[in-house]
């Protein structure tokens, strides 16, 4: 059994910051790639940022500059957002490439997490 549980969501001001965690848990040989998605109201679910096991890094464009990824071990995975805008309102995922001690491959969701940035 494998989970991901995410955390340090809320409510912040516009150009506030927030920090979100997102933990692994579980029969976990290795973990790939580590990422946070995030799904507004009425909209698709989109990559916000991605870390590999080696440490490299890729933003969306709406993001780059303002959010960092970062990985503090191999199974945690942190998103500092700073200068918080409006649009960055949704529900953000944890999601992680991982390899159960099984051998076998697949890709994990955490619960979700809620960001809401007032104006």
């Amino acid at each position: 059994q494998v989970h991901l549980v995410e955390s340090g969501g809320g409510l912040v001001q516009a150009g506030g910051s927030v920090r979100l965690s997102c933990a692994a848990a579980g029969t976990i040989f290795r973990i790939n790639a580590m990422g946070w998605y995030r799904q507004a109201p009425g909209k698709q679910r989109e990559l916000v940022a991605i870390i590999t096991s080696g440490g490299s890094t890729d933003y969306a464009d709406s993001v780059k500059g303002r959010f960092t990824i970062s990985r503090d071990n191999a199974k945690n995975t942190y998103l500092q957002m700073n200068g918080l805008k409006n649009e960055d309102t949704a529900v953000y995922y944890c999601n992680a490439d991982i390899i159960k001690t099984d051998l076998s491959r697949q890709d994990y969701w955490g619960q979700g997490t809620q960001v809401t940035v007032s104006i």
